[in-house]
Order: structure tokens, then C-alpha cells, then sequence
């Protein structure tokens, strides 16, 4: 049989090595899943801490509730379930391996969306040298990047990354999409460090396979990253990133987090690249890609009851204006589905300017009992999405009430999306 490889050229032999450290990761998670046999669903805070001394982490949730449709549409009844692994373990001599994968099914099912989603989330082998001056990581790695909260300009590696949307929560988005294939290096010095990631093209586009590894949902181009941090004194920390993509310009970014007092915080990151607006994609303008600026800026007060409070101003310049988005209702159901399936995936903000409120508060008149809860509002049009969640915490067990609403105008983001209000109940199981 001959050998394939000595056909292949350079870069192709890199992207079949990195795709093969990948598929055998891969098909340690099927294994681990056959062991668990279970479902999981929406998204749950970190493991509870019963399970912190353990390698393995794991969790079963299921939800039912009722949605409100609009238009005149009865109400119908909503169920979800899911299975969260997440594992990690050294192999000596600097060496350590990680592993986390999600299983989601989720009823009635959203356009476009599949019931029945796993997601390989993470795979990946690091190392790190004794001084912890040096590491490398190479596999598909979740890298969140950007303090803000609802909108992350920095946060280059996150499109592509949600399969399925369990949840409106933004910071819980970012913990539960699926990760880059990439080799990523850094060096750390006092008060900072350098990081290069290099995530290269492994397929052409996403796989519609239930259970597919889905290398092509994110890296679909060749990418690399430069990073560089530095805290410039005892409260202020930035960091520059410069993001390299084949076909197009380079990508400038920074951010900067500043610890104001003991209780307030501020921040901000921001992103200048080429970019396609959003309203051209969606209804095939073709009009070229531009440079454009992509914002989030914020403050979080943390009061003395322990209720965290964040106000965020965000503003993406490939979002739609108030003409871009009537052109969009314009264009029918399809081109609704286009955009929303232009802004879920990347996680983005569609219109043009946003903001954010978001607040946590811990021990809710009962020390086991937490709130969260955030509002969106479109600035362009004024509409509204709202999302609250009670979760009260039993050592191995969890349970929560949830509830959003999406209004405005009949012409508005948030007043055409098809349901008007979802209430339900959400158990965690944690082992």
C-alpha cells in the first residue's frame, strides 16, 4: 500500500498531525460517554465542590419548562437534557492532558438546529518546564480572551464554537463552545508574558453530524495570534494581541482592566479588522469586506452584600443599523435565519450598538441560595432581551429556576424572535 504521506506537502503533513492528536482525543470522549451513558443539558456554573479533588468532573442536567411563542402560536412545552465531562490529569515530567465534551438534547427544536449535539469541546496535551517560565499546549483548546462580559472584540477564537445554545448567558457561552484546533506557546515573565497561537485550516466549513468532531466550525482558515501582557502597575493590566489570517489584513487588538477602588473595576478591549457587514452577508450584497471597530467598555461594582453589579457599553462596526435591519425583515424568515445564524455561532451582538446590565449576587438571603441575571437592550431600536436565573446548591445537587423575556416592536431585534417569554425548571446533578 503506498504511504500517503510522502505525497503530502508541509503544511498538509502539519494539519494531519494536529488532526490526528485531535481523533484519537476524540475517541477517548466516545469511550468515556459509553462508561456515563447520560444526557446533559443547558449550561451549569463549575463543578460543585464535593468533586474538586477529583480529575474527572461530570454533570447530568435536565430541564422543563413552557415557552410563549408569538404571532398567535400556543404555548408549548420545552424539555432539555444534557451530559458535561470535563477531564484533566498530569502524565509526569511536565506533561498534562485535558479532555471535556458536552452532550445536549434539546426539544422543541430551533430552525435550523439540531435536537441531539455533542460537542468535543476540548482535547488537548500541555507542557510546562519546571521554572513555569516556558509552556505549549497543542489540540483543540477553548482560549477566552477579553474581560468584558456580554461582548469580547479580543476573543478571535470564538466563532465557530457554539453547536448548540443551551442558555442566554453570555459568560456561560464561552465556557461551553467547543474550542480552536491550534499550538499554542508562551513564555511568562514577572508581571506578564507573550503567547503564540497558530490554529491552521482543517476543513472547509462546519459538519451537520450529530456527533462529528467538527474541526471545520473553527478552523475553518489559517490563523495565528500574537499576545502580549503586562501588568503596568499594581492595578492596571493590558494586553496587545496581532491576529495573522490568510486572504485578508491583519487584526489589531488591546485591552486594559483597572482596579478603581477595593470595589469597582473597569475595563475595555477593542478590535480593529476587515469584516463583511453583517446585513451584506445576510442578504448577499456583495459588498467588500472593510476595516471596521469593534468595542466593549465597562465598569463592575461589587457592593458589600456581595451583589455584583456590571454596566456594559458595546459597539461592533459590522453590526446592522436601523436601515440594515429593516432590509433584513425585509427579506423574509430566510434572511431572519440567515442573521441569526451569522450572530449565534460567533457569539456577536447584530446591531450596531448595545448595552449590557449583568448582575450576580451570592447568598440571597440564604447563604446556599445565588441570583444571576443580565439585560440586553439594543440601542438602535430600543428592544429588549432579559434573562434571570435563582439557583439554590445542595453538596451534589443543584436546582433553578429560569426565566427571559424577549420584547420591543414589531419591527425590533428582540420583539420579532419567536418566542415572547420562557419559564422553566432546571435540575444538576454533579459527580
Amino acid at each position: 500500500m503506498p504511504n500517503d504521506c510522502n505525497h503530502m506537502n508541509r503544511p498538509q503533513r502539519r494539519r494531519a498531525g494536529l488532526v490526528a492528536v485531535l481523533v484519537l482525543a476524540a475517541a477517548f470522549a466516545a469511550s468515556a460517554q459509553d462508561d456515563l451513558d447520560a444526557l446533559q443539558l443547558q449550561a451549569a456554573p463549575a463543578a460543585a465542590a464535593a468533586a474538586a479533588e477529583s480529575n474527572l468532573h461530570a454533570y447530568v442536567e435536565l430541564a422543563a419548562g413552557r415557552v410563549e411563542r408569538r404571532g398567535g402560536l400556543s404555548s408549548q412545552d420545552g424539555r432539555r437534557a444534557s451530559l458535561d465531562l470535563r477531564y484533566a490529569a498530569p502524565l509526569g515530567a511536565g506533561w498534562r492532558f485535558g479532555l471535556s465534551d458536552r452532550l445536549d438534547d434539546v426539544h422543541p427544536v430551533a430552525t435550523g438546529m439540531r435536537a441531539t449535539t455533542n460537542s468535543l469541546r476540548e482535547a488537548w496535551l500541555g507542557w510546562r518546564d519546571a521554572a513555569g517560565t516556558w509552556s505549549a499546549d497543542l489540540g483543540r483548546i477553548n482560549w477566552r480572551r477579553g474581560p468584558a462580559y456580554g461582548y469580547n472584540p479580543t476573543d478571535y477564537f470564538r466563532s465557530g464554537g457554539l453547536r448548540a445554545v443551551t442558555t442566554l448567558d453570555p459568560v456561560t457561552l464561552r465556557e461551553t463552545r467547543m474550542g480552536t484546533g491550534m499550538l499554542r506557546v508562551a513564555n511568562l515573565w514577572a508581571g506578564g508574558g507573550a503567547t503564540l497561537a497558530l490554529a491552521p485550516k482543517l476543513a472547509d466549513g462546519p459538519s451537520q453530524g450529530a456527533s462529528a468532531v467538527d474541526l471545520g466550525a473553527t478552523n475553518m482558515n489559517d490563523r495565528a495570534l500574537i499576545g502580549v501582557n503586562q501588568r503596568l502597575s499594581p492595578s492596571v493590566s493590558a494586553e496587545g494581541s496581532l491576529l495573522l489570517q490568510r486572504g485578508t489584513s491583519a487584526t489589531f487588538g488591546a485591552s486594559l482592566t483597572a482596579l478603581l477602588t477595593d470595589s469597582i473595576v473597569a475595563y475595555g478591549e477593542w478590535s480593529s479588522g476587515k469584516s463583511r457587514r453583517i446585513d451584506d452577508i445576510v442578504l448577499a450584497t456583495g459588498a467588500p469586506a472593510r476595516r471596521v471597530q469593534q468595542a466593549a467598555v465597562g465598569l463592575t461594582w461589587t457592593l458589600p452584600t456581595a451583589l455584583a453589579l456590571t454596566l456594559e457599553a458595546e459597539y461592533n462596526g459590522a453590526g446592522v443599523d436601523r436601515a440594515g435591519w429593516n432590509a433584513v425583515l425585509a427579506g423574509g424568515p430566510a434572511a431572519y435565519q440567515a442573521y441569526q445564524a451569522q450572530i449565534q455561532p460567533g457569539q456577536d451582538i447584530g446591531s450596531r450598538r448595545a448595552w449590557l446590565l449583568y448582575a450576580t449576587q451570592k447568598g440571597l438571603g440564604l447563604k446556599q441560595l445565588d441570583l444571576t441575571a443580565f439585560v440586553r437592550v439594543n440601542a438602535v431600536d430600543h428592544s429588549r432581551l432579559a434573562w434571570a436565573e435563582l439557583r439554590y446548591h445542595w453538596p451534589r445537587f443543584d436546582a433553578a429556576l429560569q426565566w427571559n423575556l424577549a420584547s420591543g416592536g414589531g419591527s425590533t431585534e428582540f420583539g420579532v424572535m419567536p418566542y415572547r417569554q420562557i419559564v422553566q425548571l432546571v435540575g444538576v446533578a454533579y459527580f
